[in-house]
């Protein structure tokens, strides 16, 4: 079959989080661990920590500010490895704690995508025994919610024993800790990988789904292919890469982020709060921000740590209002009258126009920066590593509010990115991708 791409989430209805706490415990001793369970009543699933029902209103967060999502009141973050290269497992979990936020830590596992023999018992043996480690050292913190082993472990492979080699490190982590459930993260969803879970990997407790833009699909989907247990959506957000439109030179057209956040509602509503009886909750896509085909697809959060137009979707989302002060909303972004969609083409040197149109809530004075980058030509599968383009130098003939006067640049392939912010850490974003000739 053939995977629907993309990733994952899941939440109750909007409002029924009431029924949920707003955050976990953080009461507890250091060495206490929190008793995570789940229920099914009658089909309806429900996650509860140390006996109080918890529906994971949740963000994915490598490296971004933990505290941020308390204080647009998340309770809970995912990450993808014990150790980031930044912060230890522990330090992540201590600051979890401090927030009052609860944690599905990520568990990498090898990936036959970057080379790894699922037939190689020695080498898959070896993963098991420094997995069982990393579950050792951090089993007993209270922050600690869900394991999740492995993602997007069905990304370009082809050996099925890899479900094998999760389903056994699940038997494990539920013999040395009694007191969390496990996930396997799925890159979209197919009736094939449903089947080969329910042989291979039936010692989940969760199944995780990662999906964007087909994500209000999810829940008949799921239904369609006979998954019957709980489920979350690990991974959601802004349309992939994968799914948008191309310019002539295929540079795939990137949602400008009040497009973005508008799809963010639609998605949770039709993809997440539409289910509540087996999804359990989700984690949006991403707090905070990273290089993927471009420095503002994914991030709800800009480089320089203000937020766009999704987080107030996600504030909505999570408490039923609107944040005070919104973030700025573009109306329109073009050169020379052009939108990104038609084909934006240049000769070096030559003038051209840009313009955005702003508008915001609070009528509060709207600060304009433009930036050119050349098009991403080093691509990675599955959210691995990509580098930053560097930016090429603006030769600005005119600039005033909402409008650049420049030369085209040497040829070549480029996207000229706007940012707009209006004083309070909030920023509208936009691009065009052009090629100058």
């Amino acid at each position: 079959m053939k995977i629907i791409p993309t990733l994952i989430v899941c939440l109750f209805c909007l409002f029924a989080c009431a029924e949920a706490p707003q955050k976990a415990t953080t009461e507890l001793p250091q060495d206490t661990p929190a008793k995570v369970t789940l229920t099914n009543t009658d089909g309806k699933f429900q996650l509860f920590v140390d006996g109080k029902p918890f529906y994971i209103k949740g963000a994915g967060l490598e490296f971004g500010d933990i505290a941020s999502v308390a204080k647009h009141n998340g309770n809970s973050f995912r990450t993808w490895r014990t150790e980031n290269g930044q912060k230890s497992g522990k330090e992540i979990l201590d600051e979890a704690q401090k927030n009052g936020l609860m944690v599905t830590m990520g568990i990498e596992v090898e990936r036959e995508r970057h080379g790894f023999d699922y037939n190689d018992s020695i080498a898959v043996k070896k993963q098991l025994e420094r997995i069982k480690g990393e579950v050792m050292a951090l089993k007993d913190h209270p922050a600690l919610l869900i394991w999740g082993i492995g993602n997007e472990l069905n990304l370009h492979y082809s050996n099925p024993k890899v479900w094998d080699a999760v389903n056994d490190i699940s038997k494990m982590i539920h013999e040395v800790d009694p007191n969390h459930l496990t996930t396997t993260m799925l890159a979209g969803i197919s009736e094939k990988e449903i089947a080969l879970i329910k042989e291979r990997c039936s010692d989940i407790d969760i199944l995780s789904v990662q999906m964007y833009g087909n994500l209000p699909n999810l829940p008949k989907l799921i239904r369609e292919f006979g998954w019957e247990g709980a489920y979350m959506v690990t991974e959601w957000g802004a349309t992939g890469h994968w799914e948008v439109p191309t310019t002539a030179w295929k540079a795939p057209i990137e949602e400008n982020s009040t497009l973005k956040a508008a799809n963010y509602l639609k998605r949770y509503k039709g993809g997440i709060e539409a289910d509540s009886l087996q999804c359990i909750g989700s984690y949006v896509f991403l707090w905070g921000n990273k290089q993927e085909r471009t420095p503002t697809w994914y991030g709800v959060y800009l480089e320089d740590g203000k937020e766009t137009e999704s987080v107030d979707v996600m504030h909505f989302i999570w408490n039923g209002k609107w944040p005070e002060n919104r973030t700025p909303q573009i109306t329109s972004y073009t050169i020379n009258g052009k939108t990104a969609y038609e084909n934006v083409m240049m000769e070096t040197g030559k003038q051209y126009t840009a313009s955005l149109k702003i508008s915001d809530i609070e009528n509060d004075p709207i600060n304009y920066s433009w930036e050119i980058l050349p098009e991403s030509t080093v691509l990675a599968d599955g959210g691995d590593h990509e580098e930053r383009p560097k930016s090429v130098a603006i030769v600005i003939v005119s600039q005033k509010a909402g409008e650049l006067v420049f030369k085209a640049p040497a040829a070549g392939n480029y996207r000229l990115f706007v940012y707009a912010d209006d004083g309070h850490l909030h920023a509208a974003t936009a691009n065009i991708p052009f090629m100058v000739k």
